[in-house]
């Protein structure tokens, strides 16, 4: 079916699918030596080698508007070829590969425009042999549409895996096509509200498997049994006791007493200092989320708010994990608010913070928080799924807000602990701390706020464990920034230890 744009509206709707084979490799056996994989176009004409090469003919470039999608019209696309060209030594003519392929969405802000979500941007591939590739890992195919469903996905996407190519030719390239088409679906219901919306992504071929953070969490990681790795695959359906007490968001998230899901942030350097340490949450839907190791210090938040009584640190604070000598506690609001997006805190916290990290705060996402809080007596008798049901997923307070920094969920706290803390009351999990990763032994701000009578209020996890309140004004608090970082942040190296944090590419 087919639509008309409202031209009342005059609204320019812009897809860019940039389809860019940034991986164009060399990759050659010199005798029994496989050169590592390499980007950009280059070559290599030696005759006692052979020469894999990758390139793209173009990039795909769609922008619908109001006189190119029209009432009657057609869909609107944009096709780019991949190929993988092998061409085999002159010493025995045979030569055999194999190689992946990849296409990631690097951003993507499109939503359905219409209540049953129907399917607005479409994906279609075709492999070699020309047949219709009809199923890729976190994809669904859509039969009547011949592709798959792109409209609001983003991430890295595995089309193909240890793909081979032969040749038996020293003079005739062997070329394998892969074929990459993006496509606008013109509706018969008004789309006005994807004017203005974008999307850009990669085709990626590669000798050895890339991993962005969250897909290796994901796929490497995570074995399929929860507890594995420190890792918990929240789908509400697991083998385990208490798996009817998970999110049932279908996030990964880390729990125990010490998984390792260390991660380096803000530097390059070999060493990775305590500044720079962050933990990993959880993915949430393909985006890794981090808390701050340790806690946040005047200097790097950049206001002087400080407490009097500022907490001790190492050696001095019972139950204290981090390794500061001095806690700086932060007043959650100067202003009036305890609704976290117009505090003084969350201005300091995208302001001063955000600006400390320099060129890496552009691997950080914006994301939308849920800021509405819970009513007070709810963390008396409520267990951490009580808790998430109220604070995020079914929040009757919601207020959102958007914004690259913001602080942990009470529901992440207690989703941090082992699994079988999750039917205690958050009131009493003190219980856990010797099982939960996140707890830190200070006094902490969370995010949520208190939306009943106690409105001057938000929530703290406690210096022994517990949820509680604290005042905004006269309430004192340590601060552990978090933020998502973006779907296509690739992993680098390091198995998530403290020693051996791991590292991700700028």
């Amino acid at each position: 079916s087919t639509k008309k744009l409202d031209k009342n509206k005059k609204i320019i709707l812009t897809v860019i699918a940039v389809l860019i084979l940034c991986v164009g490799s060399t990759l050659a056996y010199i005798i029994a030596s496989l050169q590592d994989e390499a980007r950009g176009n280059a070559s290599v004409t030696s005759d006692a080698v052979d020469i894999l090469r990758f390139e793209v003919d173009k990039d795909i470039s769609l922008n619908p508007t109001q006189f190119n999608v029209v009432e009657g019209g057609d869909n609107l696309s944009d096709t780019a070829v991949g190929s993988a060209i092998l061409r085999a030594n002159s010493t025995n003519d045979n030569a055999t590969y194999s190689y992946y392929v990849y296409f990631q969405i690097n951003s993507n802000n499109y939503i359905y425009t219409t209540e049953d979500e129907k399917p607005e941007i479409i994906l279609t591939i075709t492999d070699p042999t020309g047949s219709p590739v009809t199923s890729v890992d976190g994809l669904i195919y859509v039969e009547s549409l011949g592709g798959f469903d792109i409209t609001t996905k983003s991430g890295l996407y595995t089309v193909a895996g240890e793909y081979p190519i032969i040749s038996t030719s020293s003079d005739v390239d062997t070329i394998q096509d892969w074929t990459f088409t993006v496509t606008f679906i013109n509706l018969d219901t008004n789309q006005y509200e994807n004017g203005g919306k974008s999307l850009e992504a990669e085709v990626i071929l590669s000798r050895e498997p890339v991993y962005t953070l969250a897909s290796y969490i994901t796929n490497e990681l995570y074995t399929g049994i929860d507890g594995d790795n420190g890792l918990y695959y929240h789908d509400g359906v697991g083998s385990y006791a208490n798996a009817d007490q998970e999110a049932g968001d279908y996030s990964y998230r880390y729990a125990g007493a010490n998984p390792d899901n260390y991660v380096c942030f803000g530097t390059d350097e070999e060493i990775c200092s305590n500044d720079n340490l962050y933990r990993i949450i959880g993915v949430f839907d393909n985006e890794v989320k981090l808390i701050k190791y340790d806690y946040i210090t005047e200097s790097i938040l950049g206001i002087s708010s400080t407490y009097d009584n500022i907490q001790g640190g190492s050696g001095s604070l019972d139950g204290y994990r981090g390794n500061l000598s001095i806690i700086n506690n932060f007043h959650w609001d100067d202003n009036g608010s305890n609704i976290y997006s117009s505090t003084t805190l969350n201005i300091a916290l995208n302001n001063g913070f955000l600006s400390s990290l320099g060129t890496w705060n552009n691997l950080i996402t914006t994301h939308t928080y849920e800021v509405g809080g819970m009513p007070f007596d709810n963390t008396y008798t409520y267990t951490v799924k009580q808790i998430y049901n109220i604070e995020v997923d079914n929040n009757s307070n919601s207020i959102t807000y958007d914004a690259k920094i913001g602080l942990m969920y009470v529901s992440d706290y207690g989703y941090a602990a082992f699994s079988n803390s999750w039917t205690t009351n958050m009131r009493s999990y003190s219980s856990t701390i010797d099982n939960n990763w996140m707890y830190m032994g200070g006094y902490d701000w969370t995010i949520s706020c208190v939306s009943d009578y106690w409105k001057n209020s938000s929530y703290i996890v406690t210096s022994d464990g517990n949820v509680h309140d604290s005042d905004r004004y006269y309430g004192s608090d340590a601060v552990r920034p978090v933020f998502y970082l973006n779907s296509n942040v690739t992993y680098s190296s390091g198995d998530g230890s403290i020693n051996n944090p791991y590292r991700i590419e700028i």
